[in-house]
């Protein structure tokens, strides 16, 4: 019999392989998590009002964007496990809101650098933040750009619900679309009342 075997050659390039793949993971998934969480103060900071910091921040989180797809070539397994997918989703969100309040155009997958899946899911999410643009304006007694941006709340959805395929592809999109519905209906809801009750307030104000 020989000296050596053919596994020991193999089992070291197996290993050496999972070594990398190992480390591949833990920087991806390290930048993944930052993007989150950058993505979520950029999502605060529109809320206030501060659309030149949210994209300062947003363009971070752009740089760790690429920076794990980058750690993640050569190992498509572990760029698929769904935590890279979670990361851009917030990211697609957090554009997404940015746009619609300040007034820009909503961005495309291909300018955000996101998968199809995780830009849908993501404008998907951004409707949530709308309506929490809207509660605040309807709270302070504001109503200007209220119905804009409800229709560009139906306008996502619009398009949502359109898009017939397996969760598999989609990356759940069936579930976020229906609480997507939901959120519109509320909002069209309270946004209605409102301007009822002020033009009630209003008639009975003059009388």
């Amino acid at each position: 019999m020989p000296d050596t075997s053919p596994l020991d050659t193999i089992i070291p390039h197996i290993l050496a392989n999972f070594a990398e793949k190992s480390e591949a993971r833990e920087r991806a998934l390290a930048a993944s998590r930052t993007l989150i969480r950058q993505s979520a103060n950029a999502i605060r900071a529109v809320h206030r009002g501060e659309f030149e910091q949210a994209g300062a921040m947003l363009d971070e989180a752009r740089a760790l964007r690429d920076r794990a797809v980058e750690t993640l070539a050569g190992h498509g397994d572990v760029y698929y496990a769904g935590f890279l997918h979670d990361a851009q989703k917030e990211y697609a969100e957090a554009r997404t809101t940015l746009a619609l309040l300040s007034g820009a155009t909503i961005p495309s997958p291909e300018e955000l650098g996101v998968e199809y899946p995780a830009y849908l899911n993501g404008i998907a999410e951004a409707v949530g933040e709308l309506r929490r643009w809207i509660l605040d304006r309807l709270r302070a007694g504001e109503f200007g750009g209220c119905e804009g941006i409800l229709d560009a709340m139906d306008d996502i959805y619009s398009v949502l619900v359109t898009v017939d395929f397996p969760d598999a592809m989609t990356g759940g999109l069936r579930r976020t679309t229906d609480q997507t519905r939901g959120i519109l209906e509320k909002t069209r809801g309270d946004l209605t009342m409102a301007i009822v009750q002020r033009e009630a307030a209003g008639r009975f104000g003059g009388a």
